[in-house]
């Protein structure tokens, strides 16, 4: 994708939102490191967050943003001045048996949106977000679709604040430890009268 600077989301020159760089992975696997450790702690087995491998996830988020297997692919990351601060990635949704969309397009799914705990609650969620509705619009998408864990208020209350619900789809994971359940949230793109996503 194009490494020119994402159009800002915000008045201020402070912080933005763009298309993450290839020299920016271990940043990417720094924040979703340090987001696991703490808003997950209590979710996720302690030896599975201890030996967290940023290494070996920096390797796999620079491959993302270096060779996106399709142009729908996108990682973005949030910025305050010229730091990492968040991140986000978006790839089309595969459909599971039985399932048919809600929209009248493609679906797309948000794998992770993550931001730094010392930099929460400054915006930079809800920016990343408002970047992933736009670009999904752009390309033709119908429907975002995200998994959160069932526990996870926080999450649920930010999506839910943006307009976005649960599906009724559920999923357990084995993560080694006690089983982690996930919802499905979705939001509906609605097309206006003049095919423009709104």
């Amino acid at each position: 994708m194009d490494p020119t600077p994402f159009p800002r989301l915000t008045g201020s020159a402070d912080v933005s939102v763009r298309p993450a760089r290839p020299a920016e992975a271990a940043d990417i696997a720094r924040v979703q490191a340090v987001a696991w450790r703490t808003a997950y702690r209590s979710l996720l087995p302690t030896e599975v967050l201890d030996t967290w491998d940023e290494g070996a996830a920096a390797t796999t988020w620079r491959a993302a943003v270096e060779s996106p297997p399709t142009p729908g692919h996108v990682v973005l990351v949030a910025l305050e001045s010229s730091a990492v601060v968040g991140f986000t990635a978006f790839a089309p949704a595969e459909l599971t048996d039985g399932e048919t969309p809600g929209g009248d397009g493609p679906l797309s799914d948000i794998t992770t949106l993550l931001v730094e705990p010392r930099w929460g609650r400054r915006g930079h969620a809800s920016r990343l977000l408002a970047a992933v509705v736009d670009l999904a619009r752009a390309q033709g998408v119908a429907e975002l679709r995200t998994w959160l864990p069932e526990a996870d208020t926080v999450s649920a209350a930010f999506f839910e604040s943006a307009g976005w619900e649960p599906d009724g789809w559920a999923r357990t994971l084995d993560t080694g430890g006690p089983p982690l359940r996930e919802l499905r949230w979705h939001a509906l793109l609605d097309v206006d009268d003049e095919g423009d996503r709104s």
